[in-house]
């Protein structure tokens, strides 16, 4: 895996860098305004978005902000420019869903996830911005999801990795209705400066705990479990080098405003007095595939690369990770050329240890 790709495999759209909500882990700078995207913005990133599209499987993951907050009717025209072959899905925190919305989904087949940590008191951090509870307007919004017949993900955020915690939260999810799970360890990137170092052996333990709790009662893809088991599997069998791809995904997140910034999503709307506002070019001034083309010439990206070539050279789990994501290098070091990060250690080092740890545990013995 070297250099970046041309094309990727999904674009991110902020539709609104505003929410509803004011959660104490976020990372966005400019949650609290409402500055929407234009269609023309949408229409531009169509364009190439819809070639893509037409030759192989492509996804719009549409992230705000909170998405729906833009409103039906403004959603519905951004949604408008893109083809039928095109793959949408939503990142929410599920507030704002109701059956309009429900229609809304089913209308343009969009996939979505819902943002929730768990049980009730798991979700302290999940406050309205006037500082109250959101977990029953969370519910309502599942429950509307779940009386349509909606399909839904769901994304959790950890911020204390504990004995006991894992197999609370994937028992719940298991009732909650969801397909898929995807659990973060909360990371200090953006606005977000909390601390997110922890013990190493309450992480791998609470990743050990998930997988066991996962092949008790294995109905939720859980993805970031399956995808460890996808590359000790490809270890076993010789092939570890074909997990990851050639080159690696720009995953361009176009803001509202038409800029776009590759490889980290977290990184739009920041900047540095080093490299300006992290954005290689705007899809109102040149096409999105004439940027993607030119990204690997942008100066931070540079760094970052160097960065990358240096975990090859000497990290052990390179093969899984391919190098760890540029915002964490960013808010956790200061640079993109330095390496190991906390992030690395909590949901990729640590992931795969756990792992193995409970392979280890549950192995057969020897006859």
């Amino acid at each position: 895996m070297r250099g970046v790709a041309t094309v990727p495999s999904y674009v991110v759209m902020q539709p609104t860098t505003l929410c509803n909500l004011d959660c104490a882990y976020c990372y966005l700078p400019m949650r609290a305004a409402d500055r929407r995207m234009p269609v023309p913005v949408a229409e531009a990133v169509a364009a190439s978005v819809n070639v893509w599209a037409a030759a192989g499987r492509f996804s719009v993951v549409w992230h705000g902000g909170e998405p729906l907050a833009a409103g039906r009717d403004h959603l519905a025209a951004l949604l408008a420019p893109f083809g039928p072959e095109v793959e949408h899905h939503v990142q929410t925190n599920a507030t704002l869903i109701d059956d309009a919305w429900c229609d809304f989904f089913a209308e343009h087949r969009m996939r979505v996830s819902v943002s929730v940590d768990g049980p009730r008191e798991r979700n302290g951090d999940r406050v309205t911005r006037g500082g109250r509870p959101a977990y029953d307007r969370i519910m309502r919004g599942v429950t509307a999801l779940r009386r349509r017949g909606l399909p839904f993900s769901a994304l959790a955020v950890v911020s204390r990795p504990g004995p006991g915690l894992a197999t609370e939260l994937y028992d719940y999810f298991l009732d909650l209705g969801c397909d898929v799970l995807g659990v973060n360890i909360e990371e200090t990137e953006g606005v977000n400066t909390r601390d997110n170092a922890h013990p190493p052996a309450d992480v791998t333990a609470f990743w050990a705990e998930l997988v066991a709790a996962w092949r008790r009662d294995p109905r939720i893809h859980l993805r970031e479990v399956e995808w460890s088991l996808r590359y000790a599997a490809a270890v076993l069998d010789g092939v570890a080098d074909e997990v990851l791809p050639r080159q690696l995904d720009p995953i361009p997140t176009i803001a509202h405003d038409g800029s776009v910034t590759v490889l980290s999503p977290e990184l739009a709307g920041f900047t540095d007095p080093r490299y300006g506002d992290f954005s290689s070019g705007n899809v109102l001034e040149s096409p999105l595939t004439e940027i993607l083309a030119g990204a690997a010439g942008t100066p931070w990206v540079g760094e970052y690369l160097e960065g990358v070539e240096a975990c090859r050279s000497r990290c052990p789990y390179f093969g899984f990770c391919g190098g760890g994501h540029a915002a964490n290098r960013y808010f956790e070091l200061g640079r993109f050329d330095g390496t190991e990060t906390e992030h690395c250690r909590n949901s990729k080092i640590r992931l795969l240890e756990g792992v193995l740890e409970h392979a280890r545990d549950h192995q057969s013995p020897a006859a």
